[in-house]
C-alpha cells in the first residue's frame, strides 16, 4: 500500500514539474515592451523559481527510480546509490530551496507584488503555473517527508551543498546585472547597495534555517520509526 502510494505520488509530481518547466520555457513569452527583465541576458535561467522547478523535476524522478530499483526502508543497512542520492538531494537542496522559493515569493507578494511578479505579467504567466511553481513546491516537498523516509546526511556536507548552490545563484544574478544592466527581481532596484548586502545575508541565513527545519520535521515524522527499527534490530542479534 505504502509502496504503491509512493510510486503514484512520485510519478505524478515528476510529470507535474517536468510539464511546468516545459510550458514555462516554451510558452510564457513576455514582450519586451511589457518588461525588460524577461528578455534580458540569461533567459528563463535568470529566475530561481525556474532553477527550483528543474531541481524538483529531477528530484522526483530520482524518487521514482528509487521506488523501482532502490529502497524505501526506514534504515537500510547498505542503502543503494539511488537511495543515497535521493536522501542527499532532498536534505541539501530539495526541501530548503523549495521552501525558500515559496515563502520568500509569497512574503514579497504580500508586501508588494510589483517587487516580484508585476501585474503586467498576468496575461503571460498563468495563475495555475504561478501556484504550481510557488505554492505546490512547498506542498509536495512536505508530502515527500510524509510519504517516504530518508536518512539525513552529515550536516556539514548538506549545508556546504546548499550554501554553494545559493552563492552560485547570487553570483549569477550579478553576472546578469553586469551583462544587461537589469536586476532579475525588481526589489533589488529599490534597495541601496548596503541594504542589498543585508538583504542577501538575511536570505542566505533564512535558507540555512530552512535546512534545520527540514531536519526537525523529518525527526518528528520518522523519529519513532527509526527508534523502533533500531530496537527490533538489537533484539534480533
Amino acid at each position: 500500500m505504502r509502496e504503491g502510494l509512493a510510486i503514484g505520488f512520485h510519478a505524478v509530481t515528476f510529470l507535474q514539474y517536468a510539464s511546468a518547466v516545459y510550458y514555462d520555457y516554451t510558452y510564457t513569452i513576455v514582450p519586451h515592451n511589457v518588461t525588460s527583465v524577461h528578455n534580458a541576458y540569461g533567459g528563463k535561467f535568470k529566475f530561481l523559481t525556474f532553477w527550483d522547478a528543474i531541481l524538483q523535476a529531477i528530484f522526483f524522478l530520482i524518487c521514482l527510480l528509487n521506488d523501482l530499483i532502490g529502497t524505501n526502508a526506514v534504515n537500510p543497512k547498505k542503502p543503494p546509490f539511488m537511495r543515497k542520492l535521493k536522501d542527499h538531494l532532498h536534505a541539501s537542496l530539495g526541501f530548503p530551496v523549495a521552501m525558500f522559493v515559496g515563502v520568500t515569493f509569497w512574503a514579497l507578494m504580500f508586501v508588494d507584488r510589483e517587487l516580484v511578479l508585476p501585474k503586467a505579467l498576468d496575461p503571460y504567466f498563468p495563475w495555475w503555473l504561478n501556484h504550481l511553481m510557488h505554492t505546490m513546491i512547498m506542498v509536495t516537498t512536505v508530502l515527500e517527508m510524509i510519504v517516504a523516509p530518508r536518512q539525513y546526511p552529515k550536516r556539514s556536507r548538506s549545508l556546504g551543498i546548499l550554501t554553494g548552490f545559493m552563492l552560485s545563484y547570487l553570483v549569477w544574478i550579478h553576472v546578469i546585472y553586469f551583462k544587461s544592466g537589469v536586476w532579475v527581481y525588481p526589489v533589488m532596484d529599490v534597495l541601496t547597495p548596503p541594504l542589498r548586502i543585508v538583504f542577501f545575508a538575511v536570505l542566505l541565513t533564512f535558507c540555512t534555517i530552512l535546512y534545520f527545519v527540514g531536519e526537525m520535521l523529518n525527526n518528528i515524522i520518522w523519529g519513532n520509526e527509526y527508534t523502533k527499527h533500531k530496537k527490533s534490530h538489537a533484539k534480533s542479534k
